[in-house]
């Protein structure tokens, strides 16, 4: 028997793929620190554990498939923050922002459709527009210019009579990159003038720093009956496995058609809705101290990274990743070394490989995407272990 060809196809997420080389290394009494995963150790405000304490039903019902209309409602008081007014039929709850981007590609790709997206990207999109018989299609933003995007004309170079939308993340995964108002209006200008969707990861959007301003894609109100927004409760509030996400669209006919693939999964689990809900209560100060704690441990991170002769990066303004480029020639078998050969102190890394998160074949060969979510003590000596195995391994390979 035979599998089908898409997931034989799919690749395995480069984030993920050396967790079994991960396991062994600890069963072997290695201490192991993941600088392979963006896993924030903040805390989840208490309201949220507050309303699932306090929540009590006899029967635990399955929920609205769009999401319960206090969740909604929750959602919709926070976009205000922001400067835009959602409706309930313009927005709907998901399972983490990973089903919100797979319900938008399976409702607006034909199989052999394209998705144009500036590379590096965050991998896993390419798996969910594969499940939507579609394909991604990048254009390469640069280290050297922080990953910012490039010409108008190499973007438009890219759309093709199968290109369906063109999709950002902003602040960017894996990248750190802040997009510019500037940036932003060329991409509502290119899908305005191609007749495309605008799809905005903007799961990071507390998260800018260095006093920067950050721009949603919402300010653009001529563009709005094409922008679809995906996103998370996951980064923002430190609720990773609570898997709470959104879609959501002023386009009507889009948004119509979505509800459809929502009843197929029925509904999104209740009791994570009941916590997500109560979010709306989480003081202001939440978000200024994370913040403040982000940019400290991407200072660390760089300091480290500057201390080490060969590595190439450039400070990034967002979310909590770092793309750098090693003095080594393959990446992903250093990040695997770090983990079958490599100790000290009885102590090591897990970084993910950058390759995984280009579409072009052998471009982020010698990179890896770093993150920043541990306490500042540990990156201080996770970053000085790095130093350490990039020595060792030049040795011998």
């Amino acid at each position: 028997m035979k599998l089908s060809n898409r997931i034989l196809d799919m690749q395995f997420s480069p984030i993920r793929k050396l967790a079994p080389y991960a396991t062994e290394a600890k069963k072997r009494g290695t201490k192991v620190y993941h600088l392979n995963i963006g896993q924030p150790d903040v805390l989840t405000p208490d309201p949220f554990f507050k309303a699932i304490a306090n929540f009590k039903e006899d029967v635990l019902k399955y929920t609205e498939s769009q999401g319960m209309d206090a969740l909604q409602e929750s959602f919709i008081e926070y976009y205000k923050k922001w400067g835009t007014e959602f409706t309930k039929d313009q927005l709907y709850i998901t399972n983490g922002g990973s089903e919100a981007i797979m319900l938008v590609f399976q409702a607006i790709c034909d199989a052999g459709d394209e998705i144009v997206v500036p590379e590096p990207f965050y991998t896993n999109y390419t798996g969910f527009a594969q499940i939507a018989g579609a394909k991604t299609v990048p254009f390469l933003t640069k280290a050297e210019e922080g990953f910012h995007l490039p010409s108008k004309e190499e973007i438009v170079s890219k759309i093709s009579e199968k290109t369906k939308a063109i999709m950002i993340s902003n602040p960017g995964n894996p990248t750190g990159v802040v997009y510019t108002k500037e940036e932003l209006r060329m991409l509502g200008d290119i899908v305005k003038e191609h007749d495309l969707f605008l799809i905005a990861d903007e799961v990071y959007r507390e998260f800018v720093y260095d006093g920067l301003q950050y721009t949603s894609t919402l300010t653009m109100t001529d563009i709005l009956d094409r922008l679809i927004v995906v996103d998370s409760i996951s980064k923002r509030y430190s609720a990773c496995g609570a898997r709470i996400g959104l879609v959501a669209s002023k386009n009507k006919d889009l948004m119509f058609n979505i509800m459809k693939l929502c009843q197929t999964r029925l509904c999104v689990p209740t009791v994570e809705q009941i916590g997500a809900a109560a979010l709306k209560d989480t003081p202001e100060s939440y978000f200024t101290e994370t913040r403040a704690e982000y940019q400290r441990r991407r200072d660390i991170m760089m300091e480290g990274l500057e201390n080490i002769p060969g590595v190439i990066c450039k400070k990034p303004t967002g979310a909590f990743y770092i793309v750098a480029k090693l003095p080594v020639e393959d990446a992903e078998d250093f990040a695997k070394y770090l983990l079958t050969d490599f100790s000290h102190d009885g102590k090591t890394v897990m970084v993910a490989p950058a390759g995984g998160f280009y579409g072009t074949p052998g471009r982020g060969k010698d990179e890896i995407r770093l993150s920043y979510c541990l306490n500042c003590e540990s990156l201080k000596d996770a970053m000085n272990l790095l130093k350490i195995a990039i020595e060792e391994y030049k040795k011998t390979h």
